[in-house]
This record gives structure tokens, sequence and C-alpha cells, in this order.
């Protein structure tokens, strides 16, 4: 039995706190000097926008910043990730893309390795704010595109 259907309360409210603790005091937010990439995005049905900035050395990602504004859940969403994948190999990068979108597709298990973006499952069951927890990923998969 998971943790979730145990203490469902406990756990809400402790995924809610790692949520608006990543809104308020993002991490990895500001912009690079000089990156390998950068791409914005915005979602113009809630008006969140994000640019990803990625510096890759040698095929790893030295260095992951954002910008942006919107939502909490969109805000936290990219705090996590560019916290996450910085020091991740390219087709790492690539793997936490397809669990996290996964996990978004509510398939819990594909979350369990990416640490506090665990926090942001709960989304799935809104269809409407899953569009906000992914948008700095689709930002993510767009720069690796543009990186090949």
């Amino acid at each position: 039995m998971s943790l979730e259907h145990s203490h469902p309360i406990q756990l809400n409210e402790l995924y809610r706190d790692v949520i608006m603790d990543h809104y308020r005091r993002p991490r990895n937010k500001g912009t690079l000097e000089d990156p390998s990439v950068s791409i914005a995005l915005n979602n113009p049905v809630c008006g969140d926008e994000i640019t990803l900035q990625l510096l890759v050395r040698d095929g790893r990602i030295e260095r992951a910043r954002f910008m942006g504004r919107g939502c909490s859940i969109s805000q936290a969403s990219a705090s996590m990730m560019a916290q996450q994948i910085e020091g991740k190999t390219l087709a790492e990068a690539e793997d936490m893309i397809a669990r996290f979108k996964r996990m978004m597709h509510g398939d819990e298990k594909a979350g369990e390795p990416l640490g506090d973006l665990m926090a942001l499952h709960g989304v799935s069951k809104f269809p409407v704010r899953v569009k906000c927890a992914l948008l700095s990923w689709e930002a993510l998969e767009r720069s690796l595109e543009q990186l090949r």
C-alpha cells in the first residue's frame, strides 16, 4: 500500500508544502549569460510563461535556469525540474521528461525516482492544471530537440 492511501491528508499537505516552497522560493530562477539553448513558452489558456535556458557541455546539462510567471503549479514545476536536471546527461533528461509526463497522466510509479517532483502527482487529477505542470517540461523537450 502506498503512503498516499494510508495517510492521504498528511501526504497531500506535505505535497502542497513542497509545491508552495518551490513557488515562494524558486530554485534556479534567473538567466544564464551564454546559454547553449533558450526556449520561451506560454500557456495562452491560463497565462503561464516560462523561459528555460540550459548550458550544456559534453552532453551534460551543466546549468539550468528559468524565468517565468504564472500559477504556483507552473512555477514550482519549473523550479523542481531545473534543479533536478542539472548534472544530468541529455539522455537522462529525456528519461525524466518521459517519467514526468507519465506521472502527470496518472502513472504514480513513473514519478517515484523524481524526488520532489512527486509532489506534483496530485495535479494529474485536474486535467486543466496538468498543462501548467507540463509547461516547463515542454520547454525542456524543445531545448533537447534543438540541441540534437
